[in-house]
């Protein structure tokens, strides 16, 4: 094994990406955070994209045929998500790239962001569904190596384990080795934070303003004044609903929009607890996952992909859809200091062990390796 990952790690790596998400790319965030760790040991790692939704299908192939003429050999880190393949979520073009890769003879891992397709009721939604199952399916028989961001055994369509994949979880998108971890408990007076980072657009996310207001509503009911720092993808779409649901409550809003990475850190790391309600907590949710970097204790739902490492961290579950257990969990977390801090460091300890880059960019030397 010694001398397959000193092989391995003089390689040059590329890190292959469709379509550029906005007004930030968390995918193409988290490839440059690898990268980083990555280099420290020993490969060069390269960031490239196939332009398909500004140049069209035919002219981006064409270039990527050329491109990977010098991947021969070479492993290439393709990231899946059905959006980033789709303007439409029907990703079958991914496969056309699958196929130029290999062709190239590059050694094509395909890193799975999205683990599962997507929901939904309409005809629209089950032929999608289809179409994104295909992809999954016969991307992970044509890879050399199938990284999931999720346990495997969490992942409804692959049956058992296929030989080629993997289970590496995502890290924080976020620079948290650069400051120093200032405890919220060192703040002398003022109200006891509770951050939320992120909320989704349209009816779900009035749905998650709803459900932070219950909650927030509930314990400062309860528990005395709380801050409500709400940032981050979505946060300003609904600034106007969280101040008149809150305006006769015992809660202090603040509320931003995207924030530099350095920000974002500062703002998790000022907090005492994160509320995340945007989905069941998984091992993908790079949003969560940022709360449990910066030592947070994390109230969330759980869903059928809430599986360890997560659950090792310092994360309070609760049932999707019920606001009063949400409640509860936030008051007990605000009032019951020991509490609060035994979870922090159950975070702390599992961003060490699992969630940091250097962690993830070993076990994709592992896994890299083994396929040598």
């Amino acid at each position: 094994m010694k001398n397959e990952r000193a092989r391995v790690s003089e390689r040059r790596i590329i890190a292959l990406l469709g379509r550029q998400d906005e007004p930030t790319d968390a995918v193409e965030e988290y490839c440059r955070y690898l990268g980083g760790s990555l280099r420290n040991r020993g490969f060069a790692m390269e960031l490239a994209r196939v332009p398909w939704a500004e140049r069209g299908w035919s002219v981006a192939l064409r270039e990527l045929r050329e491109r990977a003429r010098e991947w021969g050999g070479k492993w290439v880190l393709l990231q899946y998500t059905a959006l980033a393949w789709s303007a439409r979520g029907f990703p079958l073009n991914f496969l056309r790239v699958v196929n130029e890769l290999r062709k190239s003879g590059a050694r094509v891992a395909i890193v799975y962001h999205d683990v599962e397709p997507y929901s939904g009721r309409r005809m629209v939604d089950w032929l999608r569904r289809m179409s994104q199952l295909q992809v999954m399916r016969r991307g992970l028989q044509r890879a050399d190596v199938a990284v999931f961001t999720v346990p495997l055994n969490v992942v409804s369509w692959i049956g058992n384990s296929h030989a080629s994949a993997t289970f590496i979880p995502v890290g924080a998108n976020l620079p948290v080795d650069t400051f120093p971890d200032t405890k919220s408990c060192e703040r002398e007076g003022g109200p006891l934070r509770v951050a939320v980072f992120g909320i989704t657009e349209g009816a779900t996310g009035r749905n998650e303003c709803a459900q932070i207001v219950d909650a927030v509503g509930f314990a400062a009911a309860r528990g005395g004044p709380i801050l409500l720092h709400a940032f981050g993808r979505g946060a300003r779409e609904c600034e106007d609903e969280l101040r008149k649901a809150l305006e006769d409550v015992a809660v202090e809003l603040r509320v931003q929009g995207v924030l530099p990475a350095e920000e974002v850190v500062k703002a998790l790391r000022s907090s005492d607890v994160m509320l995340f309600v945007r989905a069941p907590i998984a091992s993908r949710r790079g949003s969560a996952i940022a709360g449990i970097a910066c030592g947070l204790p994390v109230i969330a739902y759980s869903g059928v992909e809430t599986a360890p490492p997560i659950t090792e961290a310092g994360v309070v579950l609760v049932s999707r859809g019920n606001n009063t257990e949400l409640g509860e969990a936030l008051l007990r977390i605000l009032t019951d200091a020991a509490f609060r801090k035994s979870l922090a460091e159950q975070s702390r300890q599992a961003q060490q062990r699992y969630f940091n880059w250097d962690a993830i960019a070993e076990r994709y030397i592992a896994a890299l390796s083994e396929r040598e």
